[in-house]
């Protein structure tokens, strides 16, 4: 008897246990949730500003060419750019003369690295609401052009050894830092709000140029001088040797649409990049709009000009634009087949045929090469009344031929 009282006296008291302990379990968050409460209440919710916390997303490069490189702040390792490289605050990137990178940042911005320049990424946050951003970027050495989107919070600064600028919103502007100590900013849209180390600060609307010298000491903003604009040769234009196998052709351009050149420099090289040991023409100081390059073999050539103000402020390169000196052909004819012109609509027609692949045709003003099946198509516009175009077919060798097209569908012929 007194053995079965016994246990049931440990059931119960077995069950009476893990009463308490729930009960102690629940009276314990209670009193967490009681000093919670007069937490939030004394001092506000501690979580609120969780969704402003900034994140360091990797700045990425949107396209590149040429010798590019990174070097990486944390392990000091140097890596070669490929599409999937990331930038991180601190990395530096480095172009070498044949080099030019194109960096997209967190706030949208589009940062557009030169030939032989160095930039280090200092920062790159953006904010998880997409608003708020903060971009740094130190020009150590080179040029460096940067654009900027419509952004409603936020900084985007850009740092050279002499200045602090500031980016506003939808502008565009280049920095460059020059070998001798002195630095050059550029605005061609929106607005720069620059400061150097002595506080001097001036703000530098679209259309201005400022240079700094090398004790840091800002110009007066003055004119920006543009770009000038080459005209003649056309992009991809082939020019045919003379019968010494050179050839000479003029090159031309346009004055700045803004600013008063005095002089004009030209190169002209064998690499796109106009790198010393391409360059085969080199000309300053010239006061025309034009040059005559002579005694070019057959090849492939670009050409780039800049105009210089008498104040001494140089304008940014032209883009290169390219050439190609062809032998002189012997006198065999360029087969086109299967040339004809389908209607699109309007004044608008397709031209089609097919040619010895990297053939060139050119007509009414258009350009296309044969593809490597010997296809090609060119889009024209030809006004009412038209009944056919000339079409006409280049080789490699410089020999050339012309093709009647009638507008509409058929054959052409010869």
């Amino acid at each position: 008897m007194s053995t079965r009282t016994s246990r049931f006296a440990l059931d119960w008291w077995a069950v009476q246990k893990r009463l308490i302990y729930v009960v102690i379990l629940v009276l314990t968050l209670g009193v967490m949730a009681a000093g919670a409460a007069l937490y939030v209440w004394k001092y506000g919710n501690p979580l609120r500003n969780v969704g402003a916390v900034t994140n360091l997303t990797g700045a990425r490069f949107i396209s590149f060419e040429g010798d590019v490189r990174v070097l990486r702040a944390t392990t000091r390792e140097v890596v070669f750019a490929n599409s999937n490289t990331q930038l991180f605050p601190g990395d530096t990137v480095q172009t070498q003369a044949d080099g030019r990178a194109r960096i997209g940042m967190a706030d949208g911005s589009t940062v557009v690295v030169r030939p032989n320049s160095t930039i280090i990424v200092r920062d790159n946050a953006s904010g998880d609401d997409g608003k708020r951003t903060n971009v740094h970027v130190v020009v150590d050495s080179g040029q460096m052009y940067v654009r900027t989107e419509q952004q409603s919070q936020g900084n985007n600064v850009v740092e050279t050894p002499k200045t602090m600028n500031k980016i506003g919103q939808e502008a565009g502007a280049s920095f460059g830092v020059n070998a001798d100590g002195t630095e050059e900013i550029r605005v061609n849209a929106g607005a720069v709000q620059s400061t150097n180390d002595s506080g001097e600060r001036i703000d530098v609307k679209a259309g201005e140029y400022v240079q700094v010298n090398s004790a840091g000491t800002l110009s007066t903003p003055q004119r920006l001088l543009d770009v000038p604009t080459p005209t003649e040769p056309r992009d991809l234009e082939k020019v045919i040797a003379s019968a010494s196998g050179a050839a000479t052709l003029a090159l031309r351009w346009q004055r700045p649409q803004s600013g008063t050149a005095a002089y004009y420099r030209v190169e002209v090289a064998t690499s796109p990049f106009f790198v010393p040991e391409g360059r085969v023409i080199e000309r300053d100081q010239l006061v025309a709009t034009e040059f005559n390059a002579s005694d070019l073999r057959s090849g492939v050539y670009f050409w780039r000009v800049r105009a210089r103000a008498v104040s001494g402020q140089t304008s940014d390169w032209s883009e290169p634009r390219k050439f190609i000196v062809a032998p002189r052909g012997v006198g065999s004819p360029v087969s086109v087949t299967n040339l004809s012109s389908d209607y699109v609509g309007g004044e608008i027609y397709l031209v089609r045929g097919s040619a010895q692949p990297g053939t060139t045709l050119r007509v009414a003003g258009r350009e296309t090469t044969a593809t490597g099946d010997g296809s090609f198509q060119i889009q024209i516009t030809a006004g009412p009344g038209t009944r056919s175009v000339t079409l006409e077919a280049q080789d490699s060798q410089g020999n050339s031929s012309q093709y009647r097209v009638p507008i509409g569908s058929g054959r052409s012929r010869k």
